[in-house]
């Protein structure tokens, strides 16, 4: 069988190391995207110390045109079109609503929501004309419940829903799936640096009693983007601890 080319965004970061790593333990080439090289660079030295062989690729999510360039250049790079896509990237600009200005919102929306479009866009023709595809949106618990202080960030979660589910409808007869992730707090190396007080407050409200690890997002992603997972399109993996049920 062909090895899928999976493409994902954020890739470097803690959840998207995850991601990456569980996809090429799933026989997947990975390509991992970034916005800071230096940053990538030394990412996939540290991967390939570890034992994988991560492509990587600079892309601007907020860019239809950076977003096509990068596309363009991983088929160069892989010889192959893309088959899987992970729209992992994502921002917070946090503020009570009645404080937050244009730009907050605007950054929000365009990293988060606006793009699933710019990076989804490039490639679901070429996976629609082979009739296999798996596109994995990144959400949260908060664009399914909300959050004080994340409007924009709520919001564009709640978006990537509304989007799953109305592409998920036009892939379907194709073999494309697509499917949304909504994570609850995740203790990524960023996270691990937050105030252990605060740590706890968080804790104390999750009933499984501890935070998610970032492996885990990884093996729900590749769950969903494996050879078996065709018959799953359109739904949402709440992966919270319990700290939202619906």
């Amino acid at each position: 069988m062909t090895q899928r080319i999976a493409l994902v965004t954020g890739g470097t970061g803690g959840i998207g190391s995850a991601i990456c790593e569980a996809l090429a333990d799933q026989g997947m080439k990975v390509v991992a995207g970034y916005s800071n090289e230096e940053k990538a660079i030394a990412w996939q030295a540290d991967q390939k110390a570890a034992g994988y062989d991560f492509i990587i690729q600079h892309v601007d999510v907020t860019s239809l045109e950076s977003c096509q360039q990068a596309v363009a250049a991983v088929t160069d790079k892989t010889g192959a079109s893309i088959d899987v896509l992970v729209n992992n990237a994502g921002i917070t600009r946090d503020g009570f609503f009645k404080k937050m200005a244009w730009d907050q919102w605007h950054a929000v929306m365009s990293t988060n929501l606006d793009s699933a479009f710019n990076m989804t866009r490039p490639v679901i023709e070429a996976m629609l004309e082979k009739k296999w595809g798996r596109i994995i949106n990144i959400s949260s618990v908060n664009g399914e419940k909300g959050q004080m202080g994340q409007a924009n960030y709520s919001a564009a979660k709640a978006g990537l829903h509304g989007f799953t589910k109305a592409l998920a409808q036009e892939g379907a007869r194709n073999g494309v799936t697509v499917n949304t992730i909504s994570p609850g707090y995740i203790l990524t190396p960023m996270v691990a640096k937050i105030d252990q007080g605060i740590q706890d407050k968080i804790v104390a409200g999750i009933p499984v009693g501890r935070m998610g690890q970032p492996s885990e997002i990884g093996r729900a992603v590749a769950f969903l983007a494996a050879e078996e997972g065709g018959y799953i399109t359109g739904s949402n993996l709440s992966i919270n601890g319990g700290q939202h049920m619906h």
